[in-house]
């Protein structure tokens, strides 16, 4: 017996549902600031753990958090320049000095 495709549309009365373009996107979005041109996606988290750039502490498996790379760089979006940030950490990478490599 052949389904009917009646079941998956929407009724006429019922409400038009607004795109969640978080949801679409992945969590992904572009941001412009005074450090370049940067992709931003959050992570609800994941299996191994991360060393977090702003902070230089770990970022545990499990932890929603940040994953951000440049995208005005020479060769655009590179998988070895991304990133894992805490949340806070991205938030706050403006108001810093810049940090210094030991």
């Amino acid at each position: 017996m052949p389904r009917s495709r009646r079941s998956t549309k929407r009724p006429y009365a019922a409400d038009h549902v607004p795109l969640d373009v978080e949801r679409a996107t992945g969590g992904r979005s572009t941001l412009s600031s005074a450090d370049g041109e940067w992709v931003v996606q959050t992570v609800r988290g994941s299996e191994r753990e991360y060393r977090c750039p702003g902070c230089d502490q770990v970022v545990t498996p499990g932890t929603p958090h940040v994953v951000a790379w440049r995208s005005d760089g020479m060769f655009g979006e590179a998988l070895d320049d991304r990133r894992h940030w805490h949340t806070a950490c991205w938030q706050a990478r403006g108001r810093r000095g810049p940090t210094r490599r030991r």
